[in-house]
């Protein structure tokens, strides 16, 4: 089975309410989830059959968590050139993608 493969740019990735990057990037490559800054350096990174990822049911629709190697992150996949539905289907997919690849669990 071919890994599920995702890349969003311009991601604001936080930890509780520390802002680690406003332009930062997530990928799904080879088995792993990274996450990384706006310049590219790794923030974290685990085999996504280790990670937990979800969508809270009353935040905003372009936002997801991401649970790595044990720390929470939050993640805003949405942006202020793109429209809302286009930011809320880039969480719902990377959620899915992050299910998909780990085999159905997160």
């Amino acid at each position: 089975m071919k890994d599920e493969e995702f890349t969003a740019t311009g991601v604001r990735i936080g930890k509780g309410l520390r802002s680690l990057t406003r332009a930062g990037q997530v990928r799904i490559a080879d088995g792993r989830l990274e996450l990384l800054t706006s310049a590219g350096q790794e923030i974290d990174s685990a085999p996504v059959q280790a990670v937990r990822a979800g969508r809270s049911w009353f935040g905003a629709e372009d936002r997801a968590t991401a649970e790595v190697n044990g720390t929470r992150y939050s993640l805003t996949l949405g942006d202020q050139e793109r429209s809302d539905s286009a930011a809320s289907r880039t969480a719902k997919r990377f959620v899915e993608a992050v299910r998909k690849a780990s085999g159905g669990r997160s």
